[in-house]
């Protein structure tokens, strides 16, 4: 399996959607950004702001990140 290390900080869970098919979303601040390593599997998609990853239990997580978008990119390319 490949992994990537990212400097992640602040990120969104999406839970699922309620009976009136609205985006459950719980927001979590984080005044510091900190290393992880991410499974590349996991990464859906990748923005100028946010790393979408999936989770064990069907939820998503958009992660914001520090490192250049461009950069990004290209290791996972």
């Amino acid at each position: 399996m490949k992994f990537i290390e990212l400097t992640l900080g602040s990120y969104i869970i999406s839970h699922g959607y309620d009976n009136k098919n609205k985006e459950t979303l719980e927001h979590v601040r984080s005044d510091t950004f900190s290393k992880k390593v991410i499974a590349v599997s996991r990464i859906k998609s990748v923005s100028e702001k946010y790393i979408l990853t999936d989770y064990v239990d069907g939820r998503w997580i958009y992660w914001e990140y520090a490192e250049d978008f461009e950069d990004v990119k290209k290791i996972l390319m």
